[in-house]
């Protein structure tokens, strides 16, 4: 996945990749796989977790899947990276933020160690969202189908529910009886 300077965004190009990632800071979570950020210059950008898809906040689960992540990220440093912007305009990409167990957490040069996207799925807080794999590099393809596996194995998080409805069928209208 290539890394992005985000004005890229804003002129829908694509733009060389950068030797340092862009630093940004999460300053909303609208949804389990949406997150809003702010660059250095105080721009913001509307982003789309790449690889998952995280219950729509009507659905069970939904709202914990925002909850966590606005408890792993918002207020917090990250690091973009991103190489497409879909249909709704935003940018769709990796977003790395330091874990909360990390000791040096607070610190500004504390490393970014933790997907966001794959730490919900492990959490069973998202699918991976094979729809879209071929996009994802072969690594993160098989690290994410294994941690969703893993994650139902457990019955984590959604997983607990044996009929959990996939948020694409959702929306789409399937609902439990």
């Amino acid at each position: 996945m290539k890394i992005l300077p985000l004005f890229a965004l804003l002129a829908g190009l694509a733009a060389p990749s950068l030797a340092a990632a862009n630093e940004v800071r999460v300053v909303e979570v609208t949804e389990g796989d949406v997150l809003v950020i702010e660059d250095e210059a105080g721009s913001r950008y509307p982003v789309r977790l790449a690889g998952i898809d995280a219950p729509e906040l009507d659905q069970p689960f939904g709202e914990e899947a925002r909850s966590r992540l606005q408890e792993w990220a918002l207020g917090r440093p990250a690091r973009l990276e991103w190489d497409k912007v879909d249909r709704h305009g935003r940018a769709v990409g990796k977003l790395w933020v330091t874990s909360p167990d990390m000791p040096c957490r607070e610190e500004a040069d504390c490393p970014k160690n933790l997907d966001l996207g794959h730490a919900l799925i492990a959490s069973g807080l998202a699918w991976h969202f094979k729809r879209y794999q071929s996009e994802q590099p072969e690594q993160d393809r098989a690290s994410y189908a294994f941690d969703e596996d893993e994650a139902r194995a457990r019955r984590t998080g959604l997983w607990s529910d044996p009929a959990a409805v996939a948020p694409w069928a959702w929306r789409e209208g399937t609902r439990p009886p």
